[in-house]
């Protein structure tokens, strides 16, 4: 489809399948004990508050955030998860996840609360030595993906490294 709105056969119209401007939207929803979304980390530009229960974070192109969903019913919980996601340009290639519109670079994906609570142990470990997640190499995050996707634990990001990234990154046309 095109970005356009779609007429449906019973009269409505289907949401744009691309947001009308350029930023990626994230909706948080938090019902107690039952849903719970949030941002770990990241620079938001706006919000919008849709109800008690739900807003909508807006990302800059090129902006990375870590977005938790933990949701459970009467028989305890049904999942937990993080995300650590690069937001895209328009007409950059993405994935999509939910809750994340259009989508994003998924650097990071872990399913499961003991990985999930390492992921939070680890994003803390790289905060306490000063440096913002946000600027953390993208290629740290898909190791910390890979390490823990396999049961391994990740090698710690050091100052060193962060700032061998910042000096590629700078020479980077």
């Amino acid at each position: 489809m095109t970005g356009a709105t779609i007429s449906r056969s019973h009269g409505g119209t289907a949401p744009r399948t691309q947001s009308a401007d350029a930023f990626t939207h994230v909706e948080l929803t938090h019902i107690e004990k039952r849903i719970e979304n949030w941002i770990r980390f990241g620079d938001k530009v706006r919000e919008q508050v849709l109800d008690r229960r739900r807003r909508v974070f807006f990302y800059r192109p090129g902006s990375v955030f870590a977005f938790v969903r933990w949701a459970s019913n009467d028989f305890g919980t049904i999942t937990s998860r993080i995300d650590i996601v690069r937001a895209v340009a328009p007409g950059e290639p993405y994935q999509t996840l939910p809750f994340v519109r259009p989508g994003g670079e998924i650097l990071l994906r872990i399913e499961g609360w003991p990985k999930v609570e390492s992921v939070l142990q680890h994003i803390d470990a790289i905060e306490a030595t000063g440096i913002d997640p946000t600027e953390v190499s993208p290629d740290h995050w898909r190791h910390v993906h890979n390490r823990l996707t396999v049961g391994h634990e990740p090698r710690a990001y050091t100052v060193n490294q962060h700032q061998a990234f910042l000096l590629r990154r700078r020479t980077e046309p």
